[in-house]
């Protein structure tokens, strides 16, 4: 099974490229993007040594998917996936923020809270709550988006408007489009028999109008539980069984990392990676309600630079 972890395409009309931390970005003609869903994979802000592989494939269906399921919410960048591992779109320009929204207290919300804070992003969290409880309403903890390498930041409604970062009106939007995708997702979640505890988005404007950009209710931009034994596990203090990419969290943790200075990242054996991988079909399966079909990795870049030209020439 190959990963693909490096692009380096030159597509018809392409004016530049930008590698992300997972997703390589081209601009055609600067009026559409190809975004290529690679098998990196990312863990505290920074991008592990082996690729997984299937994960582009995975990541980029789902997203497709859960854009195609909101298109009456909002209007979103994607135009076409050309292959299991792109999608072309709209291009944006993007807000320098994330749109985190939260329906249930865990992750680095709780680690925050543990801490005694009972203020998240400008938002008065309540006394008494305990790990994984869920909200009395979800609500907008926003980030600053990082540059690779640097960490994301907790930012206020406040400071965004004081920065200039998105004018009140665009904000209003993004608020309101934020959680009408997060109720929409959980929607969809409840169907599988799962939570959509916290997800992001990230929005941009295309001709005076705000764009969803990027993925959205993916493993790697959210969280899930399985509701069966969600109150049972909550009420004993026990730790949830959830669907996201906390388990590769947990084990860089365990294995005495973080993403701090002078750590090493742990080595990854082809069992871990296999067993990443598979954790991510379990995921893409439970997210979806459909079986995972993989595709030939025998050669995956030749295979999307011949799918993505093929289309960009229509």
């Amino acid at each position: 099974m190959q990963a693909l972890t490096k692009t380096d395409f030159n597509f018809p009309g392409q004016k530049s490229v930008y590698h992300g931390k997972v997703r390589d970005v081209y601009n055609i003609n600067g009026e559409k993007l190809v975004m290529v869903a690679t098998d990196r994979i990312s863990a505290f802000d920074v991008v592990l040594p082996k690729g997984i592989p299937f994960k582009g494939q995975m990541l980029n269906q789902i997203a497709a998917k859960f854009l195609d399921a909101t298109t009456d919410i909002c209007p979103n960048w994607k135009t076409a996936t050309p292959d299991p591992m792109v999608t072309v779109g709209v291009m944006c320009e993007g807000f320098p923020i994330e749109m985190i929204v939260r329906g249930y207290l865990c992750g680095s919300a709780w680690r925050t809270y543990k801490s005694g804070v009972r203020e998240i992003c400008g938002v008065k969290l309540p006394e008494g709550m305990k790990e994984n409880q869920k909200f009395p309403e979800p609500i907008i903890t926003p980030t600053t988006k990082a540059e690779i390498g640097e960490h994301d930041a907790d930012i206020s409604k406040e400071e965004i408007l004081a920065k200039g970062l998105a004018t009140p009106e665009e904000y209003a939007v993004l608020e309101k489009y934020t959680m009408a995708l997060f109720n929409r997702g959980t929607e969809i979640a409840a169907e599988r028999g799962l939570i959509l505890v916290d997800t992001k988005y990230e929005f941009g404007k295309h001709n005076g109008t705000i764009y969803l950009m990027d993925e959205i209710h993916t493993p790697d931009s959210s969280r899930y539980f399985y509701s069966e034994g969600y109150q049972e596990r909550f009420e004993k203090g026990e730790a949830q069984k959830q669907l996201s990419k906390e388990f590769v969290r947990e084990w860089l943790m365990d294995n005495g990392f973080q993403g701090k200075e002078g750590q090493q990242v742990p080595e990854m054996t082809d069992e871990i990676v296999a067993s990443i991988s598979e954790r991510y079909i379990e995921l893409y399966e439970h997210i979806t309600g459909e079986q995972f079909v993989k595709e030939d990795t025998s050669n995956i870049a030749s295979r999307i630079e011949k799918n993505v030209t093929e289309y960009l020439n229509k």
